[in-house]
């Protein structure tokens, strides 16, 4: 990337003025530097003089574009000047006084040269003539950057976390990841919450995919965690964001690899939970790069067990139920790709590409069940359930970039996507004398199909200032059949009257325009406001009429501003956010996998509102990172789970959907890493809120009551990564979650710990690690408590995921450095509420439904 390359050619030589403790790590109590060559404080004294030459490749003898050069005073070695070579590698330093001196030509991928005894008479032009550099890939491939900026970046508007390092992440999954990312928590099941909040949307390198709209928790798993690069955690969306997604976004940075040359790199993993396998190649000459890979990872051994009482009321009548579970689970997740990018000139570039994801999940649990009723005979009965989860999903784009000058830029994006997914199960019945009495079958057919086309122009205004404005267009289609089948003495299955059964046809478009504006001050003051609108067109209707949502639309303001002084980073945020409703909540299938614990969605739920602030404070003092951030937020209309006894006298319990609710959280994030030595990293984090929830709900005079429920939230947790010689690397890795307060009562919280060895051999070609998670306890339980004035319910669920995975990978293929390319951005779907695989109640299957609208 062109643009790219000279930010960060342009960094380098600035670098290479500072001090040697600006070089190393950062340091609260460094020096203030000297004035940069070329700025208004710089007291250089300037002459009549010029020196001049070009830079070329000493093995291909092409130009080498943006190289740094540093002139030095040979007496003092101090820095004069400083410039970067052209996009034909020439370059010129003019006005030079003078002198004896010394220039310093590097780029990153060579080795650095130095030309010395450069004698300068006044007036003179000094052509050095060309200048060749080798090409250094040893040195680019044993480069180490040690202190916090290698693990923590401090932007505006977001926090990144560079994940490019993590030993244990081999052989496992995204998930493995996002636990140690600051600032968010993540459950055993792969639920991804922020500040204590889930209502959150994912990006991969800045896209979205129709794979996330249904489950966040199974998409991650289709993402290899040894090929996430960074974690971008934007806590404050500036207005170029999709105003979707009231927690904030996530985006996941995969690596890539701007090498000329062909590459193959072989990655696989066996345990006793899971295997994988990866195969990534890569191909770049000249102006075309091709780009082909493919992920599978087995989930397999992964037992469950539950336990849950549970009493309701209806009609002055009390049942209650006892149930004990018992299930394993297991899956296959893959994810293809396929790219080509192409420099249409010097500062164009066209990027496409077609990924494909599967989801293969199936449960299967046993559950005995025991029913109480006064004056009444216990009914037992166990049931056999077989629910799967199935999609495949493709993704389509293709990006159009234009780069007029360094942070001038036009783009074009488009995106297709299409998800089809599965959402069955069957049951057998049983008496109490284990005889089979009947079987039912619940179908479930969803597919989510969208486009998006959007433009983004941004131009810099003097060299402090930066306007962004664009649009957007989003067509989205969801479609769900569904259908609940009991077995006739035939064996031949008959549509359940008793159950709902139809279609829902959901059709969200939704038109955006934004504006944000950037200006920094020369006191390090930086500032970011901006404005966008979204009108979203809603025709929804099931087989029984038309549903009554109404289109809406929604102004989203953002302001955001940093200040950094003496080692220290002041971050202020502001914005509003709206939460679309997923098709989980919207989808009116009827999911009784468990019929103690039933889910059906909400068709009519409108969006949620939410009001986000944010105070951050990141300091470096000394080898310690330190990050504190105090953070409000405040949702009214809230989409809010709803349980209640069915009303029949069957002791169920109804989960559904409903915007009745009222949210506020406040509370603090603390991140702080250590660097003990330039080997050993240790790290602790902790997350605490307080939120208060206020709903409605039946009460037992069936009119709506209010109902309440307020608490602290809290959880943390500790890593830490050392290196040693030879190759060797260890990490270990710990985190436990307190109980999460819910409208109607209270979730239990959980542990989770790793730790992992690795060894590189073969000039960090290969690598073999043994990782091992939850290895000192059998299982974890969760235990969650709800209560209502018509119910009471106790869930217990144990889960056994004590593992350990052995893992290998190798890299094969020649690579070359090139000038990294300017690649095309992306359409950012940073939109709708995603639904994550969730606890299952008294251990049953995962709550019926298609992808969600997004």
């Amino acid at each position: 990337m062109k643009m790219f390359k000279l930010l960060l050619t342009a960094t380098i030589v600035l670098a290479s003025f500072l001090t040697p403790a600006f070089a190393q790590f950062p340091s609260g109590g460094a020096s203030k530097p000297k004035a940069l060559p070329g700025t208004a404080g710089d007291q250089t004294p300037k002459g009549s003089s010029k020196i001049s030459g070009s830079v070329v490749d000493s093995a291909s003898s092409n130009a080498i574009e943006f190289v740094s050069i540093a002139l030095y005073n040979k007496a003092n070695g101090q820095a004069i000047d400083g410039t970067v070579a052209d996009e034909k590698g020439k370059f010129a330093l003019t006005k030079v006084a003078a002198g004896d001196y010394k220039v310093l030509v590097s780029f990153i991928g060579y080795g650095n040269k130095t030309i010395d005894n450069i004698k300068l008479a006044k007036g003179q032009e000094l052509d050095l003539g060309v200048v060749t550099l080798a090409s250094n890939t040893k040195t680019l491939n044993e480069v180490t950057v040690t202190g916090q900026a290698a693990l923590i970046e401090e932007k505006v508007d977001r926090l990144v976390y560079n994940a490019d390092k993590d030993i244990t992440a081999k052989g496992g999954d995204a998930t493995d990841i996002l636990r140690k990312v600051p600032l968010l928590t993540v459950d055993l099941d792969g639920n991804v919450s922020l500040r204590g909040s889930q209502n959150i949307r994912v990006l991969i390198n800045n896209k979205p995919s129709t794979i996330i709209a249904n489950s966040v928790a199974d998409a991650l798993k289709q993402i290899p965690a040894d090929q996430i690069k960074t974690v971008e955690v934007i806590t404050s969306p500036s207005a170029k964001y999709d105003a979707e997604g009231s927690g904030g976004i996530i985006n996941i940075i995969t690596k890539k690899n701007s090498l000329q040359g062909l590459n193959l790199n072989v990655d696989a993993g066996v345990g006793n939970r899971g295997s994988m396998l990866s195969l990534n190649g890569g191909y770049r000459k000249g102006k075309a790069g091709f780009t082909i890979g493919g992920f599978g990872r087995g989930i397999y051994n992964t037992i469950t067990k539950t336990s849950l009482e549970q009493t309701s009321t209806v009609s002055d009548v009390t049942t209650r139920t006892l149930q004990t579970g018992d299930g394993s689970s297991r899956g296959l997740f893959g994810n293809y790709n396929l790219g080509f990018d192409y420099d249409l000139a010097k500062n164009q570039s066209l990027t496409a590409g077609v990924k494909y994801g599967v989801r293969n999940f199936s449960n299967q649990q046993d559950l005995m069940t025991r029913l109480t009723r006064t004056g009444s005979t216990d009914i037992i009965s166990t049931r056999d359930v077989d629910a799967r989860n199935l999609s495949g999903t493709v993704d389509v784009n293709i990006d159009y970039l234009h780069t007029f000058k360094p942070q001038q830029e036009w783009s074009v994006s488009t995106l297709y996507s299409r998800n089809d997914l599965t959402n069955d199960f069957d049951a057998n019945l049983l008496n109490g004398s284990n005889q089979l009495t009947n079987r039912q079958r619940n179908l479930n057919k969803n597919v989510n199909t969208e486009f998006t086309l959007q433009t983004d122009y941004q131009t810099p205004i003097k060299k402090n200032q930066l306007l962004e404005f664009g649009g957007k267009a989003i067509f989205r289609e969801v479609t769900s059949a569904y259908s609940f089948l009991i077995a006739e003495p035939t064996g031949d299955f008959r549509p359940e009257t008793d159950q709902p059964a139809g279609d829902l046809t959901y059709h969200q478009n939704i038109a955006a325009g934004y504006t944000s504006y950037t200006y920094t001050t020369k006191k390090r003051y930086t500032f970011k406001g901006g404005l966008r609108y979204e009108h979203t067109f809603i025709d929804a209707s099931t087989n029984e009429g038309t549903v009554g949502v109404g289109n809406y639309g929604v102004l989203v303001p953002s302001v955001n501003a940093s200040k950094t002084f003496k080692g220290t980073t002041l971050k202020l945020g502001y914005n509003r956010r709206i939460q679309r409703p997923g098709l989980q909540q919207l989808n009116p299938n009827f999911n009784s996998a468990n019929p103690q614990n039933i889910t059906i969605g909400n068709p009519e739920l409108r969006p949620e509102l939410t009001n986000n602030f944010e105070l951050g404070l990141s300091k470096t003092i000394k080898k310690t990172f330190v990050n504190a951030t105090f953070f409000g937020r405040v949702t009214n209309n809230a989409i809010s789970q709803i349980r209640q006894p069915s009303d029949t006298l069957a002791g169920a319990i109804v989960t559904t959907y409903e915007n009745i609710g009222k949210q506020h959280a406040y509370g603090v994030n603390l991140f702080a890493n250590v660097a003990a030595t330039t080997k050993i990293n240790v790290g602790i984090f902790a997350n605490a809120f307080y939120t208060t929830l206020t709903g409605l709900t039946t009460g037992q005079n069936g009119l709506s009551q209010e109902i309440n429920n307020n608490g602290f939230n809290v959880s943390g947790g500790i890593f830490s990564q050392a290196t040693f010689a030879h190759g060797w690397g260890a990490q270990a890795f710990g985190f436990m979650q307190g109980n999460q307060v819910q409208l109607q009562g209270m979730q239990g919280g959980f542990g989770f710990y790793t730790i992992g060895v690795k060894k590189e051999f073969n000039n960090k070609k290969g690598s073999v690690g043994l990782a091992a998670e939850n290895f000192l306890s059998k299982r974890f339980n969760i235990h969650t408590e709800l209560t209502s004035l018509q119910f009471n319910q106790v869930n217990d669920v144990y889960l056994y995921n004590r593992g350990i995975r052995l893992t290998f990978t190798y890299k094969i293929g020649k690579m070359t450095m090139d000038a990294p390319k300017r690649k095309a951005k992306s359409v950012n779907n940073d939109d709708v509420k995603s639904e994550g695989g969730g606890q299952q109640s008294g251990g049953g299957a995962p709550a019926s439904g298609g992808s969600a609208p997004r």
